[in-house]
């Protein structure tokens, strides 16, 4: 299965992420990832969906998005910049503290909190980079972790 992002302009009106959230719920459509957050025009709000399935899976999640009332416009992004953000804690003792922070280094990784046996690091970036990031951190002990969902833009 193919993975496909969705940005999908709302109406920023009270309960139109239940309504988006309660149909992929009654058509069996599973998100990966949902970021929303207010755009550059007032009142109006971008979901950025990434969903998995097939070609007709995607113009099916279109077409019924297209029918909620809220709904301004849905785009399947091709070309787009994606992001994501995310926040870990992570060490188990201050001996590890050092390795911890060269991987940070490496992926240039910012560190916003030290405590006495684990820091906490925030990082932006591609979704892969970010799954790398926390696969050398995972042997140091993940304590704590949130990922904030993809965001994207298409190219222009």
């Amino acid at each position: 299965m193919q993975e496909y992002v969705l940005s999908v302009k709302v109406a920023n009106n009270n309960g139109v992420l239940l309504r988006v959230s309660s149909l992929f719920s009654r058509r069996c459509f599973n998100i990966k990832s949902l970021n929303a957050a207010e755009t550059e025009i007032p009142n109006v709000s971008r979901l950025t969906i990434v969903v998995s399935g097939d070609i007709r899976v995607l113009e099916q999640i279109k077409n019924q998005l297209m029918k909620l009332y809220d709904v301004i416009d849905v785009t399947i992004l091709e070309d787009a910049v994606c992001r994501e953000h995310v926040l870990v804690r992570a060490g188990r003792s201050s001996d590890e503290r050092q390795k911890i922070i060269e991987i940070a280094n490496l992926f240039r990784a910012k560190l916003v909190d030290i405590a006495a046996d684990s820091v906490m690091l925030e990082l932006t970036g591609e979704p892969a980079k970010l799954d790398s990031f926390i696969g050398l951190l995972k042997p140091y002990g993940i304590v704590k972790m949130v990922r904030s969902g993809i965001s994207a833009l298409e190219r222009d």
